[in-house]
């Protein structure tokens, strides 16, 4: 069983000028990713329509979507050992848990708010987010 850490609103908060570079980054570099496997999708395609393709191009495609799938790995990484959780790096959402009214509950922060406003159910995700208030 993982023990996993429980955070407060000070506590989690604190962690939010480290998380937003790093969920920016990843962001970037997801959509990097994105673009790079849709050019090898493209590719495949080319190839099966009419056999052309740029040979030197569609070499180096690959290598580079390795290295870009590791530093995304590496920076996911990065965010859990921080002891949170990372739920979507499209949208930068992280989830801290926390006990609320003497049950575990997920803090929810999602890149570009200002601080921890909102929670939700362990099993609710990001559309069953409550203010904190």
């Amino acid at each position: 069983m993982v023990t996993r850490k429980t955070f407060t609103i000070a506590e989690a908060e604190s962690l939010l000028p480290r998380l937003g570079p790093i969920l920016a980054t990843l962001r970037s570099k997801q959509r990097e990713l994105d673009i790079l496997q849709e050019a090898l999708r493209e590719g495949k395609r080319k190839v099966a329509g009419n056999g052309h393709l740029d040979e030197a191009a569609a070499a180096e495609r690959p290598e580079a979507a390795s290295r870009l799938a590791e530093d995304i790995r590496q920076l996911a990484g990065e965010v859990e050992a921080l002891g949170c959780e990372l739920k979507d790096i499209a949208m930068g959402l992280v989830d801290f848990r926390a006990v609320r009214q003497g049950r575990e509950v997920y803090l929810c922060w999602r890149l570009g708010e200002p601080g921890i406003a909102f929670w939700h159910e362990l099993e609710a995700g990001y559309m069953g987010r409550q203010p904190l208030l």
